[in-house]
């Protein structure tokens, strides 16, 4: 007997379902905003051994992705992939690499505020490929590993 193929959407669902339910409303709360504030993004979502992450890009390539969500089993973090060149007033980017920053996510509408909006907005007109908005939005299981660490606080 063969079972059914999941679409990405539900398997999306059942990734967000191994972690505390709080950290997956976060999640899946961040996930809606970034969505509405990015139409036309593509999503790549990688369950990884350390995190579930959900990258928005142009298109299916994970070298052109601007943003993602990172979902920890204690929290969520939105990363600007291409932020290290970010001017960042408010000091809210982490992070020392030649790449990326991130900002760790107090509550979902974290993203929305006028600090980060901002950084989102300088981060779409940086990026190396826009996003066109007036794409279909679509959303891709890139992986799933096999081994991963547990989704919720031990």
């Amino acid at each position: 007997m063969s079972r059914a193929k999941k679409t990405p959407t539900a398997e999306l669902a059942g990734f967000l379902a191994k972690y505390d339910p709080a950290v997956a409303a976060v999640a899946r709360a961040a996930l809606a905003r970034l969505r509405r504030r990015i139409p036309g993004a593509t999503e790549l979502a990688y369950d990884n051994y350390n995190a579930l992450a959900v990258g928005f890009g142009p298109g299916a390539r994970t070298s052109e992705a601007i943003f993602s969500i990172a979902v920890y089993p204690r929290w969520v973090s939105l990363f600007f992939l291409q932020g290290a060149g970010l001017k960042d007033p408010a000091k809210l980017l982490k992070g020392s690499g030649s790449r990326v920053r991130h900002i760790v996510l107090k509550q979902a509408d974290d993203i929305g505020s006028e600090a980060i909006d901002a950084l989102i907005a300088a981060a779409l007109a940086a990026a190396k490929k826009p996003i066109d908005p007036k794409a279909k939005r679509q959303l891709l299981i890139k992986s799933v590993s096999a081994k991963q660490r547990p989704r919720r606080p031990v």
